[in-house]
C-alpha cells in the first residue's frame, strides 16, 4: 500500500522543491494565459479556449502552448 506523507513529514529540501515547482507551474500558467489574452486570434493555432484548457495541465500545458500553439508574428 502507498503510505501518505504529510507536509510536516517531508524533509526541508523536499518542501523547498514542492514550493519552487509550484511557483514555476503557476508562473508558466500565468504567462500562457496572459499571452493568450493579448495575442491576436490569427496568431494562435486553434481556438483560444482549447489552449486555455490545455494550459491548466501542470507544466505540460503551458509549454505545449508556447511551443505549438503560437504562430510567429
Amino acid at each position: 500500500m502507498l503510505e501518505h506523507r504529510r507536509w510536516v513529514d517531508l524533509p526541508p529540501r523536499a518542501r523547498a522543491g514542492v514550493v519552487v515547482g509550484g511557483g514555476v507551474q503557476l508562473g508558466l500558467l500565468a504567462a500562457a494565459l496572459a499571452d493568450l489574452r493579448r495575442r491576436d486570434a490569427a496568431l494562435v493555432r486553434g481556438p483560444r479556449w482549447v489552449w486555455a484548457l490545455v494550459s491548466l495541465l501542470n507544466f505540460v500545458g503551458p509549454i505545449a502552448y508556447f511551443t505549438l500553439g503560437r504562430r510567429a508574428r
